[in-house]
């Protein structure tokens, strides 16, 4: 015989609250662009990847504040949408969201 319970059974759910919606759009766009993202701002229009820390493995030199992503940095990727993609730079997080506050630094 098993214990007595205090509380009722609950029945298995699928999933939490719910069935699913329908999808997120920002979240449907990143899925099929690949966390790819367009951004217009002051400096014209961007493209633009987030990179978790676990996967930058190299170091880079950001553009904003001239000081290096180390590897395992979380960071942020923006290039031009025309073009080769051989203008690619690669941000601080913190410094892409200001970029408009301030000028690029070479």
């Amino acid at each position: 015989m098993s214990p007595r319970r205090n509380s009722p059974r609950r029945k298995p759910s699928r999933g939490r609250g719910g069935p699913p919606g329908p999808p997120d759009d920002d979240a449907l766009m990143l899925r099929v662009t690949g966390g790819q993202r367009r951004e217009n701002g002051p400096d014209g229009e961007w493209v633009t990847r987030r990179i978790p820390g676990a996967s930058a493995t190299k170091v880079y030199r950001c553009p904003g504040c001239v000081q290096e992503i180390s590897a395992g940095m979380a960071h942020v990727v923006a290039w031009r949408p025309y073009g080769d993609g051989g203008d690619r730079r690669h941000w601080h997080t913190s410094c892409w969201d200001r970029r408009s506050r301030r000028s690029p630094r070479h």
